[in-house]
């Protein structure tokens, strides 16, 4: 299993790589501040809603799954 620093990646911009489609949480409505997630190639994408040509976080699923559990519990609420 790769460490979390090998298969944390940050790309430049989705134009950098081919995406599927992206989701968004349907508890999200019309609102834009929320992020979009993207699955290709075992990994998994997310970006945020209002820049969509900025930075992607890319995760294996074991990160992916931790990301999730920080954000749920408001850890990298500001």
């Amino acid at each position: 299993m790769l460490s979390a620093q090998e298969t944390t990646e940050v790309a430049t911009s989705t134009g950098d790589l081919a995406w599927p489609a992206w989701r968004k949480a349907s508890r999200s409505g019309s609102e834009s501040n929320c992020v979009e997630l993207a699955h290709t190639g075992g990994m998994s994408a997310v970006r945020d809603s209002k820049n969509p040509a900025g930075p992607v976080l890319m995760f294996g699923p074991a990160e992916l799954a931790a990301f999730l559990t920080a954000a749920k519990v408001g850890r990298f609420d500001g």
